[in-house]
């Protein structure tokens, strides 16, 4: 059995009109016991019917509302599109980690990550820098030798 209070905008409804559903456009309380329904049935003519408390056994509510509603929490949406867009930003940002840190790399240091390191599957070393300390230099001139030296001994 449907309630008065279950008319709801955009619900299709059962028994208002004898032979056929009707859309609920608009309803109007007129005191506790009685609805000013306004509705619009299915081949789309608007009609307007008072309904009292004793017509509910013959109400029917075949489907609630609209297949879409606008009556989400706006803050839980706002939170989960941006979600998203970090989610997807690095598709549209290949530097992302880089442009949303407060360190500033040096240009060979992009380069040597991003171009260098990053590609290769798998990585098997790390070769770290200090910015400003000259040991990024001297740590590459020192592999470098080292596989030089290795070259010529063996041969």
């Amino acid at each position: 059995m449907t309630r008065l209070e279950d008319l709801k905008t955009g619900a299709l409804v059962k028994g208002v009109l004898s032979n056929s559903l009707v859309t609920v456009v608009q309803t109007k309380w007129h005191g506790s016991n009685v609805v000013e329904l306004t509705y619009k049935d299915t081949s789309g003519n608007p009609g307007c019917e008072l309904l009292y408390r004793d017509r509910e056994p013959d109400l029917d509510i075949v489907s609630v509302g609209l297949p879409w509603s606008f009556d989400a929490d706006g803050s839980m949406f706002r939170l989960i599109s941006e979600a998203n867009r970090i989610r997807m930003a690095y598709l549209f940002d290949p530097l992302l980690a880089v442009h949303t840190s407060l360190v500033e790399p040096l240009p060979h240091q992009i380069t040597a990550v991003y171009d260098e390191m990053l590609p290769r599957h798998p990585l098997r070393f790390l070769l770290a820098d200090d910015p400003g300390a000259g040991n990024f230099c001297l740590s590459a001139k020192k592999y470098s030798g080292h596989n030089t030296r290795h070259r010529s001994v063996g041969g």
